[in-house]
């Protein structure tokens, strides 16, 4: 009897048990969903939104300017069923969280969760971290608020107006250019800035120069030494009869020590990453595209797993603009420092000023522990994560580390009146660099004192001509809208990706080329909608979205500011733009199939061949671009130039697929003269380029 009575007992506890509700906490992605679940663990159930629930339609403006700019949300399609799922969870839950990102972004995603849920928006139901770690997360937990409507209100305002600019311009664009245009607010200026450097590059006019650099000797040790000025002053050269006057006043080998000037120099470590520091060194450190940096850097937040330690978040969020780190980080790195390298290589956490105008929300890019150097957790990383993760890490710890110290030497020597100057240093207490070497190597001088005599070995004048300014690269496209103020660090990938897709600009060489249709498209808009392509004017706007978070401005107010004097350009626009007809090329030969002449048109990807009897013809084919070698396999076709999906380059033959030669180096058109296979050329580091044996056993000297 008492055990019957024990089993139902405990078969009531287990379906007590059963009924127990969870908490559910809505997040954005899956990976994030697994990691915050381990450390919350089993009276939380985590699920993810996977990004936005709800957005403007595509179909139409959706925002309704007559009644205060108010937005048109509808469901995002495809999501119903994810949606469904939510609401049931949040039914049965015993409290939801919402644990979007920290920023306008996730607390949008949080409002709009928060509508379709049906959740109270006085609810302290808003969670955020700005590291997904099992103190941070647990500490969020604690200390729920409710959610932002002032970020909310900022995040919509920037949504509304890029829709009013988008779904206003574009139009316009495809009634009087081409169909499949876009124009928006930082786009447009991105694309502006390109065709304003391309103009540049082309107005450019070179200047000759000319440069006398010596070697010289001081007892049995070499030095170098430039061409400084004469008399004491300091004289520019420019033509070769300005040499012949310099080199005509040295009569010996022998010049005098002036002056030897000794400095102690200090360089302070470099601030933590941003978001747009991090993709400018990504780019230039470890070859990343924007996108790529961003991708591998959200796979670090939202967590590796890292073998018996489960899942981890390994880098703080990785968009903001703040430099600042908080003082538990500062004394991890402090402690780590110390026990590594010494007090001395310390400083102490100082405080770091945030550029003006830095949304200081959250912290700078950091990793969430110190003590997960690169070489630990190495073995959990791909390639990618480990090297932008290393990047970041070295960064970090540099940050917080003491000056580099060096001593610098300036000598100043002369004969006859003509002063050269060699300068030397060495690096006395490397500091930060033990960690961050960003500095030359050491360049040292031999022992001088003024009086010295010293002797000339060789003197070399070279004739150069100034160069023009470079095309953008990503990191510096980047690092100019930054400057300007012009958008905000969620912005920046976007915005290159979608000058590329729309075939505005294309990379040739890493380097931002503008298109005959990006030109178009700019002289319209410069023209049309200068405040669109203003910088202050977008910075202005930046600053008011900025204000529109902190709660000091009204969202409706900063749209209804920009948007009557943009009403009144768009109606210019649509009485006075005139239609621009893009005229087809003439491609110089005939179509295959119905014998009409082939042209070059101008598509969404860039020119291609297309018959001109189209629409009865709808020949096409890929403009190809040989490189005058002759197939090294098949010796009848030619090597042609190709690019994959993702815009890489290589070469193959013309005969495809009769022959199917295919190298992602350039062949040169000689074979080896060791085995006979065919030579290639290869680039270098420094930008040079050398010939080698497709099989590897033949090297030629590199060619500048």
């Amino acid at each position: 009897m008492v055990t019957k009575t024990t089993d139902n007992t405990k078969k009531k506890t287990t379906r007590k048990r059963s009924k127990v509700k969870k908490n559910l906490v809505i997040v954005e992605s899956p990976a994030k969903a697994k990691t915050i679940e381990k450390y919350l663990g089993r009276n939380y159930k985590v699920v993810a939104s996977v990004g936005h629930i709800r957005d403007l339609k595509k179909s139409s403006m959706s925002v309704d300017i007559e009644n205060d700019y108010t937005p048109e949300y509808i469901n995002i399609r495809g999501k119903g069923p994810l949606i469904k799922d939510l609401k049931k969870e949040a039914k049965n839950a015993k409290k939801v969280y919402l644990a979007s990102d920290p920023d306008r972004e996730g607390e949008a995603i949080a409002w709009h969760l928060a509508h379709i849920l049906d959740l109270d928006l006085n609810d302290e139901n808003r969670v955020v971290f700005n590291e997904i770690t099992k103190d941070a997360v647990k500490d969020a937990f604690n200390q729920p608020r409710k959610i932002n409507i002032d970020l909310v209100d900022a995040q919509q305002a920037r949504r509304i107006l890029d829709r009013l600019v988008g779904y206003s311009i574009s139009p316009i664009l495809w009634k009087k250019v081409k169909k499949g245009l876009s124009a928006g607010r930082v786009q447009s200026i991105a694309l502006k800035l390109i065709i304003d450097r391309e103009n540049e590059i082309n107005a450019f006019v070179p200047e000759e120069y000319w440069t006398i650099d010596g070697n010289f000797k001081k007892g049995a040790k070499k030095f170098q030494a430039a061409f400084y000025g004469i008399d004491g002053k300091k004289k520019k050269l420019d033509n070769n009869e300005d040499v012949m006057e310099v080199m005509a006043r040295i009569k010996d080998k022998d010049f005098n020590v002036d002056k030897v000037e000794k400095k102690e120099r200090r360089r302070n470590a470099p601030l933590p990453y941003t978001t747009s520091s991090l993709q400018q060194d990504a780019a230039n450190k470890i070859n990343f595209r924007t996108r790529k940096t961003m991708m591998v850097a959200q796979q670090l937040y939202e967590g590796i797993t890292l073998g018996t330690q489960g899942q981890q978040g390994l880098i703080t969020y990785m968009r903001t603009d703040s430099t600042r780190i908080s003082p538990v980080a500062q004394a991890a790195a402090d402690k780590y420092i110390t026990d590594t390298f010494g007090k001395e290589y310390s400083k102490h956490g100082s405080k770091v000023k945030n550029a003006s105008g830095a949304q200081d929300a959250h912290e700078a890019i950091r990793p969430s522990s110190v003590f997960n150097t690169p070489e630990s957790i190495a073995k959990y990383l791909n390639k990618d994560q480990l090297k932008l993760y290393t990047l970041i890490w070295n960064r970090f710890v540099a940050s917080q580390m003491s000056a580099a110290i060096f001593d610098t030497v300036k000598v100043n020597i002369s004969q006859n009146g003509v002063m050269f100057i060699a300068n030397g240093s060495q690096v006395k207490f490397n500091g930060y660099m033990a960690v961050y070497n960003d500095s030359d190597k050491n360049k040292m001088l031999p022992d001088m004192t003024e009086g010295d005599t010293v002797v000339k070995d060789t003197l070399k004048p070279e004739q150069h001509f100034t160069q023009p300014p470079a095309r953008y690269s990503e990191a510096t496209l980047i690092k100019t809208l930054e400057e300007n103020g012009i958008g905000r660090p969620s912005t920046y990938a976007p915005t290159l990706e979608t000058i590329q897709r729309r075939y505005y600009v294309k990379l040739n060489a890493k380097r931002f080329e503008p298109t005959e249709l990006g030109e178009i498209v700019n002289t319209l808009i410069v023209e049309f909608f200068p405040n669109i392509v203003n910088t202050k004017f977008t910075a202005e706007m930046e600053t008011q979205l900025d204000q529109v978070e902190a709660g000091r401005r009204e969202w409706v107010h900063v749209v209804d500011q920009f948007y009557k004097p943009f009403s009144l350009e768009l109606d210019n626009a649509e009485e006075k733009m005139e239609k621009i007809q893009i005229k087809d090329e003439p491609a110089g030969f005939d179509c295959d199939v119905c014998g009409h002449p082939m042209v070059i048109k101008l598509g969404k990807f860039g020119k291609f061949y297309a018959c001109s009897n189209f629409p009865d013809c709808h020949n096409t084919k890929a403009i190809v671009k040989e490189i005058g070698v002759t197939c090294p396999i098949c010796k009848e076709g030619h090597v042609i130039e190709r690019k994959t999906k993702k815009n890489r380059i290589f070469y193959g033959c013309d005969r495809y697929p009769e022959c199917e030669f295919t190298s992602w180096d350039k062949p040169v058109g000689r074979d080896c003269p060791k085995c006979g296979k065919y030579l290639v050329e290869k680039k270098v580091r420094g930008g040079g380029k050398q010939v080698v044996c497709s099989e590897g056993d033949y090297q030629e000297n590199v060619v500048k």
